[in-house]
């Protein structure tokens, strides 16, 4: 019904709403209140002439229809019997006494015989009267003690009460009802400022915050919630950004220099020789960039969050064995010894064996690449209090501090003088780190510059994995 009203106006009709429900519940329950405080004033007061009355027929003799009680009656300060409504019949249902009244407007007030007490109203000309009957025993004999209180005044009074309650109420709603509006702007007024702030930000400028009112409510954490979120997407938007730029200029750098050599071999007519390696150097040109492509793709899947593990329980130890078969035939091209141990009992961790060898062929291809003829690669393992660490040493260039924190980032290279043949794109240990917080994991990197570079890989072990045990015979990785 108020769907697609603005805030403010939804808050003062809701605030409306209940108000008005609140003032007709009180106003009736007032009303209802005083109309039964009434009645039982004006019973009490009946109550209190009915005693009067029994006192005063136990004091005169019989029969009671006599003087002397209309005299006993008349000078009583508590009885007006010319004002009076009472009449007293015996147990045969006799009149023995009718006040003047009763008698000059010949009113009959029901009774009931079977019932000591009753009270009710009745209606009368103009007027309601309300009607006690009560049984009294007088001098071991019944009668039928009967008294009537007009109710004109009092119905006056609540007549009046009533037309007070129908002025005040819509009065004092309509008030009230415009200050819950003044009262629901001024909340809703920060509001309108966080719109406005939000409505200037451009795609281009993520660096614009809210102003954050010191209120310590809903608007001040609304504010600093979207902040955060603000400078969450400036964080992913300049990533986009950069890893776009960067996936552009890692593609077009390979189209250039294959485009370069087709023109250059096309220009003129070429021995055999000549285009065979044209086309061999394109070819490598090509299997550099589809890998680069295929790790490129490899992000994407990570960043939209499709799934692209298998977990299941799987021995550490036999990829490591597998990894370190690989990464030695690279580092026998460089003179490289790749040594280490690995536990001859079985590490099982959950996970995906093929990503977490790719995760350490990583680790020691980057290994050998940054580490001079003649060096030496360590691969250890070791398991400990639930958590398997593999640990990658070499004595390589190693990585200064300012650019060990970023070695992670896509696209990023901490020795900024290799070439894409040596140095690669700068995403393997992207790759690595993200495989590793798959498996619930981290990649961590240590370094000094001139003596070499440690990578650790943390992962849990399985629920009935093997822990690390004293004494445990270890296998070397070289045969």
């Amino acid at each position: 019904m108020i769907v697609g009203f603005p805030i403010r106006v939804r808050l003062t009709l809701w605030y409306f709403t209940v108000l008005a429900l609140c003032l007709l519940g009180i106003s009736y329950a007032a009303f209802s209140a005083m109309r039964s405080n009434l009645d039982d004033a004006v019973d009490d007061e009946m109550r209190a002439r009915t005693k009067v009355v029994r006192d005063l027929m136990e004091q005169q003799d019989k029969p009671f229809f006599g003087d002397a009680l209309a005299e006993g009656l008349e000078r009583h300060p508590v009885m007006r019997q010319a004002e009076d409504f009472l009449q007293i019949a015996d147990a045969q249902g006799n009149w023995v006494y009718r006040s003047r009244l009763m008698i000059a407007y010949g009113v009959t007030l029901p009774r009931d015989p079977y019932k000591d007490l009753v009270i009710m109203t009745v209606p009368f000309p103009n007027v309601r009267l309300r009607v006690r009957t009560e049984q009294v025993p007088v001098r071991g004999e019944w009668y039928t003690v009967q008294l009537a209180e007009p109710m004109g005044e009092f119905d006056e009074a609540l007549a009046r009460y009533r037309q007070f309650l129908f002025v005040a109420l819509p009065f004092v709603l309509l008030l009230a009802t415009a200050g819950g509006y003044f009262m629901s702007r001024r909340a809703l007024a920060p509001v309108d400022k966080i719109i406005e702030d939000a409505r200037a930000f451009e795609v281009h400028n993520f660096s614009s915050r809210l102003a954050v009112p010191s209120t310590g409510d809903e608007l001040q954490r609304l504010s600093e919630t979207l902040n955060g979120m603000l400078a969450r997407i400036e964080g992913a938007f300049r990533k986009v950004t950069q890893f776009t730029a960067d996936a552009s200029h890692e593609l077009r750098t390979p189209l250039t220099i294959m485009r370069t050599r087709a023109e250059l071999t096309l220009r003129r007519p070429r021995p055999e020789a000549e285009y065979r390696e044209a086309l061999q150097q394109n070819l490598s040109e090509l299997e550099r960039t589809s890998e680069l492509v295929e790790r490129l793709m490899l992000l994407a899947r990570a960043d939209s969050g499709t799934p692209v593990f298998r977990f299941a329980r799987v021995d550490l130890g036999e990829i490591l064995r597998d990894a370190s078969a690989q990464g030695e035939m690279l580092a026998v091209q460089k003179q490289i010894d790749l040594g280490g141990q690995i536990p001859a009992e079985p590490l099982w961790v959950e996970g995906d064996a093929s990503s977490l060898r790719r995760l350490f062929l990583i680790l020691l291809d980057n290994a050998v690449k940054y580490t001079a003829n003649g060096g030496a690669i360590d691969l250890t393992c070791a398991a400990a209090s639930g958590f398997v660490t593999v640990s990658v040493r070499d004595t390589g260039i190693g990585i200064s501090k300012d650019d060990l924190p970023n070695v992670f980032e896509r696209f990023y290279r901490a020795d900024k003088a290799r070439s894409r043949e040596s140095g690669g794109a700068g995403l393997g240990l992207a790759i690595g780190r993200w495989i590793a917080q798959a498996h619930g994991g981290v990649l961590a990197a240590e370094s000094v510059v001139g003596q070499g570079s440690t990578f650790r890989v943390r992962l849990p072990l399985a629920a009935e994995g093997n822990s690390n045990k004293k004494g445990v015979q270890l296998e070397a990785v070289r045969r």
